[in-house]
C-alpha cells in the first residue's frame, strides 16, 4: 500500500471525547470526521475489528466492520505503532465506547519496531532516552512530563510579559566564557580563525542591554556547562535570566517567589502538591535566611565570613572536604553551607548574603563589605535560582575579575575570565539593577513531580555508543 503525501485531518481525539460525551450507548451522531494517529491496540473478532488510536491529544477507538470499512482485511492486519488516517462517523458502541466507525482509511506510516508491552511500555532506560520518540508513545508519564514542561515555559513567559519584561535573545557563541562560574565547552570558528565558547550564562549580555536603555529584559534560553551528568545535571539546560533596573535583591526575591508560585498555580491549579510522595508547597512568601545563620545552626557553633580561616578549614576537613590552597573564608563558608545544609532544605527558601569571594558579579552588602546582596533559592535539597543586586561599579568589577584570574592561575577551571567589553559597558553607566537566573529544568522537575532531570528534557545528553 502506497502511503499518501498528506491527509485531510479535521479532529482530535480529546475534542471528540468532549464534544460527543452526550451520545448514549449504541447511538450514532450522523457526523463524519477525519482523524489520524498511531494504532496502539488492535483486536479482531471475525468481521469486526477494534483499534485504539492515539494522537497528540489522547485516544479514541476505531470501530471497523467488514461490511462498511474499505480494505477491512488490511485494516485487521495493521501493526501496533502504524500511523493511520481514518474517515468515518462518530458513534458510541453498544458497550459504551466512543468510536469512529471506519468508512475509509489510509496507512500513513509503518512502524518497523514495537512500542513495548502494552501495559508497561518501554522499561529499558537506555532505550527510553536514546529513542525518546518511541518512549513518548509507549509511556504516558513521559508525554505528561514534557507537556507539563511546555505549559510551565509558556506560563513563565506570560508572567514575565505581564510584568513588562521584554524578551530578547543574546549570543550563544562567546569569545570569553563568562557570566557564571563553570567549565565551558570550546569550539572553533574557521572563518574568523578563533576559538569560541558556548555560553555558560547570558548574564553579561543582558546587563549590557540594561545599559542600553532596556530597563526590564529576560531570556529563556539554552546554556552549556562542561560538567558531569547526574539526575540533577545535564550539560545543556534551559535558564530564565531576567534583569530589572531600579530593583535590589529584596525586590527580586519578591518577584521570584510570586513568579514560581504563580506558574505552579497556572499549570497545576494549586501551590500545594506532593513531590516524590512528600508534601511540598510553592506558596509565597518563602523564608529568608542568611548563609551564615544556616551554617551556624547546622554546625552548632557560630561561623561567618569573619571566622578565622583555620577554623573553617578544620570544620571542612572534619566533614571530608578537601580544601584548596586558594580558598579564603568566603569560599570555605560557602562549602560548609553546601555540605551541611543544602540537602535539608525541602520547601522553597531564600539563602541570602553570600561572601564576596564566591560572588564576583554581585554588589557588596550595605552593612558588611565582605558579603554581597546575593540570594539563592533552594527546594527539595537543590538550588533552584540565583539572584543579586548587580555590581555596577566598573572599578570594583575589574578587581573582582582580576581575582577570578588569580584563581584560574591557581588551578580553578571554573573561574571567570576578564571581560573587557563588559567592563567598558559598565563605564557607560549601569543603573541600580537586580538580576535572576532560574533553572527551567529543575523547576520543571518540581512541576512534573520527576526526580530525574532526564525525564523533563526531550532528548537528554547521553554517552555515545561505541562500536
Amino acid at each position: 500500500m502506497t502511503t499518501p503525501y498528506s491527509f485531510a485531518h479535521s479532529a482530535f481525539a480529546a475534542a471528540l471525547q468532549t464534544s460527543y460525551a452526550h451520545l448514549s450507548d449504541g447511538e450514532e451522531s450522523g457526523v463524519s470526521v477525519n482523524v489520524a494517529g498511531r494504532v496502539m491496540l488492535l483486536r479482531t473478532q471475525g468481521k469486526l475489528s477494534f483499534a485504539t488510536m492515539r494522537d497528540s491529544s489522547g485516544e479514541i477507538q476505531l470501530f471497523a466492520l467488514s461490511a462498511v470499512t474499505s480494505d477491512f482485511d488490511e485494516f485487521a492486519k495493521l501493526h501496533l505503532g502504524d500511523w493511520v488516517g481514518v474517515s468515518g462517523e462518530v458513534v458510541r458502541t453498544k458497550r459504551g465506547e466512543l468510536s469512529v466507525k471506519v468508512a475509509s482509511w489510509s496507512k500513513l506510516a509503518t512502524a518497523l519496531h514495537n512500542f513495548g508491552d502494552k501495559w508497561a511500555g518501554i522499561t529499558d532506560f537506555d532505550m527510553r532516552y536514546r529513542h525518546r520518540e518511541a518512549d513518548l508513545w509507549a509511556n504516558d508519564a513521559s508525554r505528561t512530563s514534557l507537556v507539563r514542561r511546555s505549559e510551565m515555559i509558556r506560563a513563565v513567559r506570560e508572567r514575565c510579559w505581564a510584568a513588562n519584561f521584554m524578551e530578547v535573545e543574546t549570543p550563544i557563541l562567546n569569545v570569553i566564557p563568562t557570566g557564571a562560574a563553570a567549565r565551558p565547552f570550546r569550539t572553533f570558528h574557521h572563518a574568523l580563525d578563533s576559538d569560541f565558547y558556548l555560553r555558560i550564562a547570558p548574564e553579561l549580555w543582558l546587563k549590557r542591554l540594561v545599559v542600553g536603555g532596556f530597563e526590564r529584559v529576560f531570556e529563556v534560553g539554552r546554556v552549556f556547562r562542561n560538567e558531569g551528568v547526574s539526575p540533577r545535571h545535564n550539560p545543556e539546560f534551559t535558564m530564565l535570566e531576567l534583569y530589572a533596573a531600579y530593583w535590589d535583591y529584596h525586590d527580586m526575591m519578591a518577584f521570584t517567589e510570586e513568579l514560581v508560585a504563580g506558574v505552579a498555580l497556572d499549570v497545576l491549579g494549586t501551590t500545594e502538591v506532593t513531590y516524590q510522595g512528600r508534601p511540598f508547597s510553592f506558596a509565597a512568601p518563602w523564608p529568608r535566611r542568611t548563609m551564615a545563620a544556616l551554617a551556624s545552626e547546622a554546625l552548632g557553633e557560630d561561623v561567618s565570613v569573619h571566622t578565622p580561616n583555620e577554623r573553617l578549614v578544620q570544620l571542612l576537613a572534619e566533614r571530608g572536604v578537601e580544601v584548596h590552597a586558594s580558598w579564603g573564608p568566603g569560599r570555605c563558608l560557602a562549602e560548609l553551607f553546601e555540605v551541611t545544609c543544602e540537602a535539608q532544605l525541602w520547601n522553597p527558601i531564600f539563602v541570602t548574603d553570600f561572601p564576596v569571594e564566591v560572588s564576583p558579579l554581585s554588589r557588596r552588602h550595605q552593612t558588611d563589605g565582605e558579603l554581597t546582596e546575593r540570594f539563592e533559592s533552594y527546594a527539595v535539597g537543590r538550588e533552584l535560582s540565583n539572584g543579586f543586586s548587580e555590581l555596577i561599579d566598573p572599578i570594583d568589577q575589574r578587581a573582582r575579575f582580576e581575582e577570578q584570574a588569580r584563581l584560574a592561575a591557581a588551578g580553578d577551571d571554573e573561574a571567570m575570565r576578564i571581560d573587557e567589553d563588559y567592563i567598558k559597558a559598565l563605564e557607560w553607566g549601569l543603573p541600580p539593577t537586580a538580576g535572576l537566573g532560574l533553572g527551567m529544568d529543575r523547576l520543571a522537575m518540581l512541576i512534573a513531580d520527576e526526580s530525574n532531570i532526564r525525564e523533563i528534557i526531550a532528548f537528554p545528553t547521553l554517552k555515545p555508543l561505541r562500536d
